[in-house]
């Protein structure tokens, strides 16, 4: 059985990289991460405690094995990560509603266990994501590479909207916000 939950010790954050790591580009074939989406930020132990200790992330578990995860970024804490700074950076001069983007979370990364996808469970991450997060946030922010479409339209699904392009490390990249005062299709 699938339970979505807060992460809360060692042995989940070490599940969250174990997954990271089997998803990362670097680390799948070519056909994978065009049909299946990949990862292209790699983050350690001690920035995952970083994150924790002010936004935990929301984790998937199958009894104790963590399936999946959506690790939770404020800016404060995103700019000691170098890809995660320079979107900050981007999100700062960001407009949304004719208005600059303030009182954000980020996505700081998105991941589903290739046994687990299709099932909806980004979908029920993000969900998780907003029940947690959308008292004390306006949005919600990340950013997709361009080329990983699997990842950009179960983005959109849930509501995100382009805001921006940026480029980084030679990789077009899109910066989608969520809205959390506009109520998504799937919230209805």
């Amino acid at each position: 059985m699938l339970t979505l939950q807060l992460v809360t010790n060692l042995a989940e954050m070490e599940g969250v990289l174990a997954l990271q790591q089997a998803n990362l580009r670097k680390n799948i074939t070519e056909a994978e991460a065009e049909s299946q989406g990949f990862l292209m930020a790699e983050y350690d132990l001690a920035f995952l405690a970083l994150l924790q200790g002010s936004s935990p992330g929301i984790i998937a578990k199958d009894g104790e094995k963590v399936v999946g995860y959506s690790l939770v970024a404020l800016p404060d804490t995103a700019c000691q990560h170098p890809l995660l700074a320079d979107l900050v950076e981007n999100i700062e001069r960001c407009m949304f509603d004719g208005k600059p983007v303030e009182n954000y979370a980020i996505v700081a990364q998105l991941c589903v266990s290739k046994y687990y996808r299709g099932q909806d469970l980004v979908q029920q991450l993000y969900g998780a994501f907003r029940e947690y997060y959308a008292s004390q946030y306006t949005y919600c922010v990340t950013d997709v590479a361009q080329a990983n479409t699997r990842s950009l339209k179960a983005h959109q699904k849930r509501g995100f909207q382009v805001i921006d392009t940026l480029n980084y490390g030679g990789i077009a990249w899109e910066i989608v916000l969520w809205d959390w005062n506009k109520k998504a299709a799937q919230d209805s």
